[in-house]
């Protein structure tokens, strides 16, 4: 049976301070329930899948491979991000393609929803340092993306600003917590749910002055799309692998078809600095479709795979509604 609704004002524990996590510390103590965020590793999360994460908040980009549950949801969580973290940058994302890769460009076009076709003029007045490189463009002007490394802490800051506490190095299991607990550990939660499996992700931090870019620009590719992500001072993400291990190296071959495949956006980047290489673990079930999971007063969210800073947002508003009204989403929600 699901659990009855608890009072607004129940105290609640929350495992992981992954994007997952934190999101919902944030709403649940905005929503006056004493909230205490634990976290294993330290502050600066470097241990955590979002550390490595490209932070794309694409919902119509992933309508081409992923199932509308995702769009559902991703959309939803626009609004919360929107609502929440105003200054988040939604300066849409663009798609482009050589001509080698036409036919999956075109594929790719009827598959999503939302876009704008851009053509080589219209591509050059949007992103200049593109000029010249690619004849024609899809423009998604909804979407968003936002530095991990740098909103999470922003997140942190708010839930402490709406009450909550978080303890970093601070190693619990649901068995030693009181109350509600909503455990949100990712892959460390296999001790509990056998059927998650790490999805490797690879990522380059690289350093230009000599491109600058406003948004996402995703390169189809013939294995997988090629993710450039602007971030700060000159910095741009390239990623991301989705491979079935569970190591956290970046292979040599991935760093060679990354960086090449950036040269092909724009040849400048084959002058860049190479800053770092990385890789995180991205928790995935079978599906590969997020869960929240119900067990009396124990709440598991997990898998979202490759959209955990699109799909968190939604799905933290979702918990809540639970255990506010008992407002079941069965798309998500399963009872243990």
């Amino acid at each position: 049976m699901y659990q009855t609704t608890k009072r607004p004002d129940s105290p609640v524990s929350i495992i992981g301070a992954g994007i997952a996590g934190a999101w919902h510390a944030l709403l649940f103590a905005q929503a006056g329930h004493a909230v205490t965020l634990h976290e294993r590793g330290d502050e600066a999360m470097t241990d955590s899948t979002s550390h490595w994460a490209g932070g794309m908040l694409a919902p119509y980009c992933e309508a081409e491979v992923a199932e509308p549950i995702i769009s559902r949801l991703g959309l939803r969580s626009l609004d919360i991000w929107r609502r929440e973290l105003p200054d988040t940058p939604f300066n849409g994302s663009l798609v482009v393609a050589h001509p080698r890769e036409r036919n999956d460009f075109e594929r790719f076009a009827r598959m999503t929803e939302d876009h704008r076709r851009l053509d080589a003029a219209g591509l050059a007045e949007l992103e200049p340092s593109l000029e010249g490189r690619f004849r024609d463009a899809l423009f998604f002007p909804a979407e968003g993306h936002v530095e991990p490394r740098r909103v999470l802490p922003k997140l942190h800051e708010r839930i402490r600003a709406a009450g909550g506490t978080i303890k970093f190095c601070s190693d619990v299991s649901a068995n030693d917590l009181d109350g509600i607990v909503i455990d949100c550990r990712g892959i460390s939660a296999r001790d509990e749910q056998s059927e998650l499996r790490g999805v490797k992700g690879e990522m380059i931090l690289i350093e230009t002055r000599e491109v600058q870019l406003a948004r996402p620009v995703r390169l189809i590719h013939p294995r997988w799309p090629l993710y450039v992500i602007p971030r700060e001072n000159g910095l741009f993400m390239l990623g991301a692998t989705s491979i079935e291990a569970e190591d956290t190296g970046v292979s040599v071959r991935s760093a060679l078809e990354l960086l090449g495949a950036a040269y092909t956006v724009h040849p400048a980047f084959g002058e860049a600095r190479i800053v770092e290489f990385g890789s995180g673990l991205r928790p995935a079930f079978p599906d590969n479709l997020p869960r929240i999971g119900i067990r009396d007063s124990r709440i598991s969210v997990n898998g979202l795979y490759r959209h955990g800073f699109l799909l968190a947002p939604a799905l933290a508003e979702l918990t809540l509604a639970y255990v506010h009204r008992g407002q079941i989403d069965n798309e998500v929600m399963q009872c243990l």
